[in-house]
């Protein structure tokens, strides 16, 4: 795939932002004066998809991908550890279909109870058997398709609104930090906000147990997870995907990795500085805005202003991480 021919481009992500509108929530920028200290006096922009629908940045693709289905569908089936099922579930609901999630067996409860929730028939399976059995089910039900979690131009599309508001929202911004599991925010936030401004630098914050983008850009070439990453950022444990990594490979400026005890203390930090719920993913790239590698390339890139991506706030708080 060369530069020219992207998954996605600007327009494409502003026809989703058309097609969205009025059902997925413009979610709001906060900030924190703290927070502003603990980064060393730079300014930074919270975009809060933990207040979208089903708690995370998840439904804007899903309901533009379900929104752009040829009417012959009258069922969608994905397989997801709980926010994008959530997403394709609600999504679904709202255009009138039927919604099959296969969720593996380590998905937290209260997302699969959530997917549940929003009326999705629900198939467990094992950890690494999601692909098989959702192609199984899709064999098996006629008038049906598969809308992938990340790795689908309409749902990096509809990810990408994120950005398109962020922009809008906190103007004159030098970067922006995204947290990195299969791609499809960061390469949806990277394909907006780099049209818009070249010159913004886009931040991958990634678990270092789950570095397979940081070895991507380190090699060039989309390194693939060996195996299912042990980090508590259950939304962050999948691989990059085909159409994400050239996106990737190119718009995203640099990788910054943070341990399990980095993600625990800053998810920990936004809920008691900012009064705010969110996810460890969330907290990952909270963790890259306040750690040392960072700071010191923002001090290098002279990078003041930085907008914070929280991605989701789907918490099981029966099993805090603290």
């Amino acid at each position: 795939m060369t530069m020219d021919s992207y998954a996605i481009s600007l327009e494409d992500v502003q026809d989703a932002a058309k097609t969205i509108e009025g059902q997925a929530i413009v979610t709001p920028v906060m900030t924190s004066s703290t927070m502003d200290k603990m980064a060393d006096g730079r300014q930074l922009f919270f975009k809060c998809e933990n207040f979208q629908r089903v708690g995370a940045f998840k439904f804007r693709g899903a309901l533009n991908a379900i929104k752009k289905l040829d009417r012959s569908f009258s069922t969608v089936i994905t397989h997801s550890s709980g926010n994008h099922g959530q997403a394709i579930a609600l999504a679904a609901q709202v255009a009138g279909l039927t919604a099959h999630v296969v969720m593996p067996s380590n998905s937290l409860p209260v997302k699969v109870a959530a997917v549940k929730g929003y009326g999705a028939v629900v198939t467990e399976c094992g950890p690494t058997d999601r692909v098989e059995a959702a192609a199984t089910i899709e064999g098996a039900t006629p008038c049906s398709c598969q809308i992938g979690s990340y790795n689908h131009p309409h749902v990096m599309a509809g990810q990408g609104t994120v950005g398109l508001e962020l922009m809008q929202q906190a103007t004159g911004l030098d970067a922006v930090i995204v947290s990195v599991g299969g791609g499809g925010l960061i390469s949806g936030i990277a394909t907006a906000v780099k049209a818009i401004n070249p010159a913004v630098k886009i931040i991958a914050a990634e678990p270092v147990t789950a570095d397979d983008c940081f070895r991507s850009k380190q090699l060039g070439e989309r390194i693939l997870l060996k195996e299912v990453p042990d980090t508590i950022a259950d939304g962050l444990r999948t691989s990059l995907g085909t159409l994400t990594w050239p996106i990737i490979r190119d718009k995203v400026d640099v990788v910054f990795t943070v341990s399990e005890s980095d993600i625990i203390r800053s998810t920990r930090l936004v809920f008691e500085r900012m009064k705010l719920v969110i996810e460890p993913s969330a907290g990952v790239a909270v963790a890259v805005a306040l750690g040392h590698d960072f700071r010191a390339y923002a001090d290098k890139h002279d990078l003041k202003r930085i907008g914070v991506i929280l991605c989701g706030g789907n918490q099981d708080l029966d099993n805090m991480p603290w």
